[in-house]
């Protein structure tokens, strides 16, 4: 196997005489058999850095590197990377096995046999043995995926790409496969760059994932650290569902003063702020607690919009008076009443608030995970 190194890359577009950048200076290094996730809204660069390491796209700055090889001119077919596509991209005369033998035909010296014999072990570990003589039309979704997985794997790559793998899915189906994939990734011990725009398979999947905004890396991390300490208000915003409630404040004395609510600050919290003066609360909506009564300073009174079933929890959408512009989510246990219209005391815990620049977004303060550990359970 080996470690793949984005080196400064960068990717710049010509349209009719104006740069596109659309990848802008990305450093990223996978460790020898690690499985990271490209994740990050429409257009922000994830397919392109993943069609530069495959070589479909050429680098305008920067390296890739496979190990100590720079791969930048390498032809796709010299890099040892095999790539899984979005849309399968099976051959629809060709059998299951025809598929998956193709590539080692084109590409390798082996012989008939051996490719036989990679095919078949191929296809049993991925439980579609009793499939290899059909062609894709005779295959369901998944079983097709499996397909375009098999091909990929019967090269033996030193990385392994996959581009949106799974969103022809549908969403049990879908499941199902990130697990199975998660398997498989651990078993074969292959270095895996993987891209989505579902936070899901990011946060569920990847060893670390990687976000991107505009072309531009924003953080690197663990999805445990993505998700409680936000490199920036956008990582903070972009993971997560719902979404991290933000407000805008201004620091005046010891607190933050806002359009709807005032909130102290502890002097710890108000040391981790700096200079800064105008900055963004943020809480994330599990961690907004609904009280009986107002007990305390960050306890305020509010007002039921909308109440979100989900089953085994309900999101409830608050305003802080009833004809409040305002709108912030709660996440509370699924077996609690609350309806629309009714009084709610909702209590921002200052552990558990972010607060970022409000001119940079950059994060000025997070949760901590210590604090997140030894916490006891909410109900």
């Amino acid at each position: 196997m080996a470690q793949l190194i984005l080196d400064h890359v960068t990717k710049v577009f010509d349209d009719n005489g104006s740069d596109i950048v659309a990848v802008d200076d990305v450093n990223i290094d996978l460790e020898d058999g690690e499985f990271l996730v490209l994740v990050g809204p429409s257009g922000c660069g994830k397919s392109t850095t993943l069609r530069m390491v495959a070589g479909l796209e050429t680098v305008t700055s920067g390296e890739i590197r496979l190990d100590d090889r720079v791969i930048n001119d390498a032809s796709p077919r010299d890099r040892d990377i095999a790539m899984v596509f979005q849309s399968y991209a099976l051959y629809p005369h060709m059998t299951v096995r025809e598929n998956m033998s193709f590539g080692l035909e084109e590409s390798t010296d082996l012989d008939g046999d051996t490719i036989s014999t990679k095919v078949t072990e191929t296809a049993e570990m991925l439980n579609i043995g009793e499939l290899v003589d059909r062609k894709p039309r005779e295959l369901s979704g998944g079983q097709r995926q499996r397909v375009a997985l098999g091909r990929a794997i019967v090269r033996d790559p030193e990385v392994f790409l996959m581009d949106e793998p799974l969103s022809n899915l549908d969403a049990k189906l879908r499941s199902g496969m990130r697990t199975e994939l998660q398997r498989l990734q651990e078993d074969l011990g292959v270095t895996t760059m993987y891209v989505t725009h579902d936070q899901t398979e990011a946060m569920t999947m990847g060893d670390r994932i990687a976000i991107l905004n505009d072309g531009r890396l924003q953080q690197v991390a663990t999805p445990l650290e993505a998700y409680h300490q936000p490199a920036n208000q956008f990582v903070a915003g972009f993971i997560g569902d719902p979404s991290m409630n933000f407000f805008e404040m201004e620091m005046q004395g010891d607190r933050l003063v806002g359009q709807e609510f005032a909130y102290p600050l502890s002097q710890q919290t108000r040391e981790s702020l700096g200079d800064a003066v105008r900055v963004v609360l943020g809480v994330r909506p599990e961690d907004i607690e609904l009280v009986s009564e107002a007990s305390g300073d960050h306890d305020y009174e509010t007002v039921v919009d909308v109440v979100e079933p989900m089953g085994n929890e309900n999101n409830v959408y608050l305003n802080f008076t009833a004809d409040s512009d305002t709108t912030f989510v709660a996440t509370i246990g699924g077996m609690r009443s609350v309806e629309a219209g009714q009084p709610a005391v909702a209590r921002f815990p200052e552990s558990a608030i972010h607060l970022f620049d409000a001119e940079t977004g950059e994060a000025l303060k997070n949760r901590s995970l210590d604090e997140l550990e030894n916490a006891e359970p909410r109900l």
